[in-house]
């Protein structure tokens, strides 16, 4: 199994710290999108320190976001990060709503899973996505694959998606406001 773009042994070690970091800011986001939504903003693991306590949490909300973001998307039905990516159609999905014009949709095909992932990682690719993905790892891992590849692709899709552009939004504003 490729995944492009990671490191391996003493980087990804040094790199815990940042990805704990990262982990919370997510965590942060899908709290905010909950409270939102009308929600609490807290999970039910949390001991009232503003972090969850279960790392299962944050799968849980990704995987929530994950099945908001496509749905009514035909042949489409998110219930893990395994299974119901492995025909393409679920990363079709995801990238298609947030860049539409990247990803003819209605034209897309789960039968032809090699298309369809190619299709999806390109769009995402080019328009700045980490390619931490690789098509022919995908079409070998067959209709069930690596959970913990995916869920890593689908953060990365998370964090491009959604925290860049509000983290960008936020700096705009505090330098209008002249912070």
């Amino acid at each position: 199994m490729v995944i492009r773009g990671g490191r391996a042994g003493g980087a990804a070690a040094a790199g815990g710290a940042k990805a704990a970091g990262g982990a919370k800011a997510a965590f942060a986001m899908f709290q905010q999108k909950d409270i939102d939504a009308g929600g609490t903003g807290k999970a039910s693991s949390e001991q009232g320190t503003g972090a969850p306590t279960n790392p299962a949490s944050i799968k849980e909300r990704l995987l929530v976001w994950c099945q908001q973001t496509t749905k009514g998307y035909k042949h489409v039905n998110v219930t893990n990060f395994s299974s119901s990516w492995a025909d393409g159609m679920a990363f079709c999905a995801l990238i298609h709503h947030y860049l539409p014009n990247a990803i003819n949709y209605d034209s897309l095909n789960p039968k032809d899973r090699r298309k369809n992932f190619e299709i999806a990682f390109k769009a995402a690719d080019d328009n700045g996505c980490a390619p931490l993905l690789e098509v022919n790892d995908m079409i070998e891992m067959g209709d069930k694959p690596d959970w913990k590849c995916v869920f890593t692709y689908i953060q990365s899709l998370y964090k491009h998606f959604v925290m860049m552009p509000q983290a960008m939004a936020a700096r705009a504003a505090e330098q209008a406001a002249g912070r």
